[in-house]
């Protein structure tokens, strides 16, 4: 038995129609790790073997040096003996419950004093800015405030270990980004080991410490999200960490990242944005451009990435960037690294969304 704390997991499952899910994850107490791969590569029967709904057919799961699943031992912990909170992609609210008994619904499963329960369930209420809903049933709640009510109820508990399922994935993009916020400030004061399971890198590279990526039952790559997004392994993962992300200071139409400043399409926006940008969208050549884009500066490509039809070129200072080029573009304009090269974008390329 692991005397270690935090999550460690050597997960085994079979499937009947011969997928293998085979994986190990660490996680520390205090880390958030982003699980991240593509629809059927074992994402959602990690968290069902965590959560205890699915047995193992090989290794192992330890938490906080407790073994909760040993098959080669017969050992295996029921769910709600694995003080794990779980939030689900659709929040799976008891619908004849009120928020506020959602909320309490693990306190009481544990037999809490009534007074403390109360206490516990307004203070998280307040926390998750939710308190004018304690009343509401979850029909008539919007997704944003479902998914605050769920984290509330999986964080109540105080669990070992917190895992959120696709947590942003039902929200519309102002909802995703307000909630990623609160996500985020729960996350980084979360002691427990946490991890979040999502298809959207950007979610992944702005709240997790730690990149696990799975791929057809396996783990590809694991890496912080510097090196998922400028080291990709596998065509996947290049085009999973496609978009370059720069964050910066928006107004007047420009963004303001270091020291360097960046031309978009909507001087309307201003304040701290992450602006996102395509490798495809960006232009590279040996000379100064001459056509319409706002945006264009000399720079060195310090890395060459070969991926079949592709190549990924990583640039330097001012502005360190991935462009995508085909090999036929490389050849014509015999790029190397350390070639000195002109970079240019149109602002219409762009896409900006708050910080």
């Amino acid at each position: 038995m692991s005397s270690e704390q935090g999550l460690d997991a050597h997960i085994v499952v079979e499937r009947h129609e011969g997928f293998t899910l085979d994986v190990s994850m660490t996680i520390p107490p205090g880390r958030t790790v982003a699980l991240v791969g593509p629809n059927g590569a074992g994402k959602s029967t990690i968290v069902s073997a965590l959560g205890g709904l699915t047995p193992l057919d090989g290794g192992h799961i330890d938490l906080n040096g407790a073994r909760l699943d040993d098959p080669s031992r017969d050992v295996f912990t029921i769910p709600a003996q694995r003080r794990i909170g779980i939030v689900f992609q659709d929040y799976v609210l008891f619908p004849h419950l009120s928020v506020s008994e959602n909320v309490a619904f693990g306190l009481q499963s544990r037999k809490t004093p009534r007074a403390e329960a109360a206490r516990r369930t307004s203070a998280w209420l307040d926390r998750l800015g939710i308190t004018d809903l304690a009343d509401r049933m979850p029909a008539g709640l919007s997704g944003g405030q479902q998914q605050r009510v769920a984290l509330a109820r999986a964080l109540i508990t105080e669990p070992a270990l917190l895992l959120l399922d696709e947590p942003l994935a039902a929200l519309d993009t102002t909802t995703r980004v307000e909630l990623r916020r609160v996500l985020k400030d729960h996350l980084t004061s979360f002691d427990g080991p946490s991890m979040i399971i999502t298809h959207d890198p950007i979610e992944a590279f702005l709240l997790a410490d730690e990149v696990h990526i799975i791929e057809n039952g396996s783990i590809t790559q694991v890496g912080s999200p510097d090196d998922i997004r400028l080291h990709p392994r596998t065509p996947y993962i290049a085009d999973l960490a496609g978009s370059n992300l720069v964050s910066g200071v928006a107004d007047a139409g420009t963004i303001t990242s270091g020291v360097h400043r960046l031309r978009i399409a909507d001087p309307a926006i201003t304040g701290r944005v992450l602006a996102t940008i395509h490798p495809r969208a960006i232009v590279i050549g040996m000379e100064r451009p001459t056509g319409s884009s706002r945006n264009a500066w000399e720079t060195t490509v310090v890395r060459v990435e070969h991926y079949g039809d592709r190549v990924r070129l990583q640039t330097g200072d001012p502005l360190p960037l991935t462009a995508e080029v085909t090999p036929g573009a490389v050849e014509a304009l015999q790029i190397v690294e350390g070639s000195t090269v002109w970079v240019s974008i149109k602002a219409t390329e762009i896409q900006v969304s708050p910080a």
